[in-house]
């Protein structure tokens, strides 16, 4: 009787879930083994650190008080009181900043093998969707321990968004609750972060996902003979090594370089208030930081129109040919110019480390 239990078991989910066919897809599913063969692997870094910061922010939940009286306090209550705490945050801190890295390199990977390439457009398309939900959820939690830092650097990042053509003022009030970032502000940026982009994001990283296992992983155009690796268990286990690599590294990060002191100076580290000055050198997140750089070197009038204005609906632009890359390639193949997209690709991956670099190291900035 012991011996059948697990196949009456899975002749009751046979009955009710499709496992026979899940399974069969997992055992015959296989991955190509060429040169770019660890670039396959930011995928599922990207879709580790996401799972950490599901976990720490649903910890952090706990203690967390979304308003402008105990935002602060329950933060500094989070780190000393807390068993663990401290570094339940930092963890939480870090892995943001590593998902959006890791999610940085998954798409220029892409992009560079041109993995969008009929029929995997959508995966593109999604993955890019992904990416840009990654940086509103470092936006949005950014402002959350409403200190100095946070709070400025969202006034800034605010008013930016302000410059937008028609939309500018709507924009503003929309993100602030109001004219100037305040306690409502505060609850806004709560809610996006919590609820809002959680729930979209979840939704659109199921299709990405199963787009991803559908359509299977795309060969690099020009390789001849690839091998093919199978995907259980033999891509799987180093996909779990990757993950258990990610961790030690995420706990080497928070237990010795706790993410405050390194990326927030101590005089910034002070509750926020609406009262005092806007320190000078505030500086955005560095995920933001070419596009911030950027607009410094924009003249504030381009041909009559106002320059930043101008730079904004560039970024915009930008946006949309990224997401467009796909159509993009197609119509550049059929005029032969086959290089385009990947230059495209250059050019924005040096435009975005340039300007980054720019922005810490620039005197006067």
């Amino acid at each position: 009787m012991a011996d059948q239990s697990p196949s009456k078991v899975m002749s009751w989910l046979q009955e009710r879930l499709p496992v026979h066919d899940v399974l069969e897809h997992a055992d015959s599913k296989t991955v190509p083994r060429t040169r770019h063969f660890a670039w396959y692997f930011f995928g599922g870094i990207t879709l580790f650190f996401f799972l950490v910061q599901i976990v720490t922010g649903l910890f952090l939940l706990l203690y967390y008080k979304p308003t402008a009286e105990s935002a602060f306090e329950s933060v500094h209550f989070i780190e000393s009181e807390v068993h663990f705490g401290w570094l339940i945050r930092n963890m939480h801190a870090w892995s943001a900043n590593l998902m959006i890295l890791s999610c940085f390199f998954h798409l220029f990977s892409n992009w560079f093998v041109t993995g969008y390439r009929k029929p995997r457009e959508l995966t593109w398309i999604s993955g890019v969707f992904l990416l840009f939900l990654a940086m509103g959820f470092g936006f949005s939690g950014y402002l959350l321990p409403w200190n100095k830092l946070s709070f400025f650097a969202t006034k800034v990042g605010t008013e930016i968004a302000g410059v937008t053509p028609l939309i500018g003022d709507f924009l503003v009030e929309f993100l602030r609750g109001g004219e100037d970032v305040t306690g409502a502000t505060l609850t806004r940026f709560f809610a996006i972060h919590v609820a809002i982009l959680p729930g979209v994001a979840l939704d659109l990283l199921a299709l990405h996902l199963f787009l991803v296992q559908y359509l299977g992983m795309s060969k690099p155009i020009g390789e001849r003979n690839v091998r093919e690796m199978r995907f259980v268990p033999d891509f799987f286990y180093r996909e779990l090594a990757v993950w258990a690599f990610c961790l030690l590294l995420l706990a080497f990060l928070s237990l010795f370089f706790p993410f405050d002191s390194v990326f927030i100076p101590l005089d910034l580290q002070e509750k926020a208030s609406a009262f005092d000055a806007t320190p000078v050198g505030i500086k955005p997140e560095w995920y933001f930081m070419f596009m911030f750089q950027a607009l410094k070197y924009v003249p504030g009038s381009v041909f009559g129109l106002n320059g930043k204005v101008l730079a904004v609906l560039a970024f915009g632009a930008g946006a949309i040919i990224l997401i467009a890359v796909p159509i993009w390639d197609v119509w550049s193949n059929r005029e032969q110019r086959h290089w385009l997209p990947k230059l495209a690709g250059w050019f924005v991956l040096l435009f975005m480390i340039v300007f980054t670099i720019l922005g810490y190291v620039a005197p006067g900035h």
